[in-house]
């Protein structure tokens, strides 16, 4: 969250009064996320009053504050032309509905403000399968096989994880590629992509096999996807009569295109390849990537902005139609990343990959700040787990997982029992905290420094929910050995935590934390003490 003031824009009123002056920012692309989310917020900080907008907009748009005589204005929608160079004729008779917009304005913080506009995809999250509302762990096997994922290997890791207590097992990318001769380099997953077969040097008994095995060992099998665009090395990349173009050439994304979402071929291609292959293999869950912008826009008659918001429609229809043929899949929505966290696609997700950030120290302080746009409950975050990890630092990893969903990666096949049993308590742990996850409200705390690449510090969220609490405390290089993290107002008792570093309810309303270690790490659960009497 970047906070400014109306003084530092140079938004004050100016002497003449009458003067316009305005502060934009937006994202151009397909690629919403890429820059800044679209929400913004104006604190009134002498009243006490916040009001907010976050726009519903997968691909460009923009927002600014503008300041004429004692106004101050919050303005905002699609990129217009000077932006994102659209525009649009709407001929008579003819009709135009914009991109949705949500606004608030509450008497309290800005959290408070974020907390009111995240609530409206608590709907479209309570609508998603059965199966999601426990808010299941995870296990996704790219750091584990890191592109090259295999039958065999899939297997043993399932037979690893399933005691553990996960539900679901995606397979990532690779799984179309033939293993490589020896000696030889092979192809490259990223440069493969497209046409959406498996290939049987990698999976002898097929999609419908290795998921079949994987549902016999107790996991939903999931598999990850790319399908709105195609790579050089795919034979559909070739398929450019029915690819998005700009300027009359099909649109080229460094090593990729992109399919022209609208055209018959291509939607054809994409239920036979995406809908009809998940269905008859039995995938209970897609992992669906988008890891490559669009641009400026792509050819329209109303222009390259037109253009691109109609592929968004086309998005838009893709997800809907995909979750009308197979109700009951679990969609995870990712961007190369996070890159399409916006409301309009998060609302036709089960849960999104909040950062392509798998095993660096600042996971924890992204996690954190994701908080005030997305619902944890949709923000799956990574634990990658190796065998050379300290105990200190897999508790790190796991700890950061209580922010949002819990996703694992990694050595698995390579732990050790005692590492192997500090998972295990940790899944533990994460399924009793679920409840405050699903439906609390948090408020991050600490003081870590500038720099979330090389924090120094420490940083502790809160999240509370009824008569519980669940505290998240990370400590980074140059740590104070004793720091306090505030509480609700409450008498409350720690029932639960994670690793052994201390922690100590003090009698008011804050928890003391001691013998702090740089990168030392806590998971605390708390409940109300009158609770723990009447129980």
């Amino acid at each position: 969250m970047v906070t400014d003031s109306i003084e530092n824009l140079h938004l004050e009123r100016s002497w003449a009064g009458g003067m316009n002056f305005a502060e934009r920012f937006g994202q151009v692309g397909s690629m919403p996320v890429r820059g800044w989310f679209p929400t913004a917020l104006v604190e009134d900080t002498d009243a006490g009053v916040v009001w907010g907008a976050r726009l519903a907009a997968p691909t460009s748009w923009q927002l600014e504050v503008g300041r004429r005589f004692d106004d101050v204005v919050l303005a905002g929608g699609l990129a217009d032309f000077e932006f994102g160079h659209w525009a649009k004729t709407v001929a008579p008779g003819e009709s135009f509905t914009t991109p949705l917009a949500y606004l608030t304005c509450v008497a309290g913080s800005p959290d408070d403000a974020c907390d009111r506009l995240t609530s409206v995809d608590v709907p479209a999250a309570d609508a998603q399968p059965a199966a999601e509302q426990d808010l299941p762990v995870g296990y996704n096997d790219y750091c584990t096989s890191w592109g090259e994922p295999s039958h065999d290997q899939l297997l043993a890791v399932a037979e690893k994880i399933a005691p553990l207590g996960v539900r679901y097992l995606t397979i990532d990318a690779g799984w179309y590629m033939p293993v490589p001769a020896a000696g030889e380099p092979g192809a490259h997953w990223a440069t493969s992509l497209g046409d959406w077969q498996a290939h049987a040097s990698r999976f002898p008994d097929g999609l419908a096999g290795i998921a079949a095995a994987i549902r016999a060992r107790g996991l939903v099998p999931g598999i990850w996807m790319e399908p709105e665009h195609v790579a050089r090395d795919s034979a559909a990349f070739h398929e450019t009569d029915h690819m998005l173009t700009r300027h009359g050439q099909p649109l080229t994304l460094g090593i990729r295109r992109a399919w022209n979402l609208h055209d018959p071929f291509a939607k054809a291609f994409l239920h036979e390849r995406v809908v009809r292959m998940l269905r008859d293999a039995g995938f209970g869950y897609l992992k669906l990537d988008y890891s490559e912008t669009l641009g400026v826009g792509v050819d329209d008659k109303d222009g390259l902005g037109e253009g691109l918001r109609r592929h968004g429609e086309g998005t838009h229809a893709l997800f809907d139609g995909i979750r009308a043929a197979l109700p009951e899949l679990v969609i995870e929505l990712v961007s190369a990343g996070g890159h399409r966290m916006e409301s309009s696609l998060l609302q036709r997700s089960a849960l999104a990959s909040y950062s392509d950030a798998h095993e660096t120290v600042e996971i924890p302080i992204v996690a954190a700040a994701v908080q005030r746009l997305v619902l944890p409950r949709q923000s799956l975050i990574w634990a990658v787990l190796h065998r050379d990890d300290s105990p200190q630092r897999m508790a790190y990893s796991l700890a950061a997982t209580f922010l949002g969903r819990m996703c694992l990666s990694g050595d698995v096949l390579a732990l050790t029992e005692s590492q192997l049993a500090l998972v295990k308590a940790a899944i533990g742990l994460y399924k009793r905290a679920v409840p405050v996850i699903k439906h609390g409200k948090s408020r991050i705390g600490g003081d870590m420094g500038a720099s979330w690449r090389h924090p120094a510090g420490w940083q502790g969220v809160v999240r509370t929910w009824g008569d519980v609490v669940l505290v998240v405390i990370h400590a980074f290089d140059e740590a104070p050995a004793e720091f306090f993290v505030p509480l609700p107002a409450g008498e409350w008792h720690v029932v639960a935590t994670l690793t052994p570093l201390v922690v100590a309810k003090t009698n008011i309303d804050r928890l003391r934390v001691v013998g702090v270690l740089p990168w030392d790490s806590q998971v605390v659960l708390l409940e109300r003490v009158d609770v723990l009497r009447s129980s």
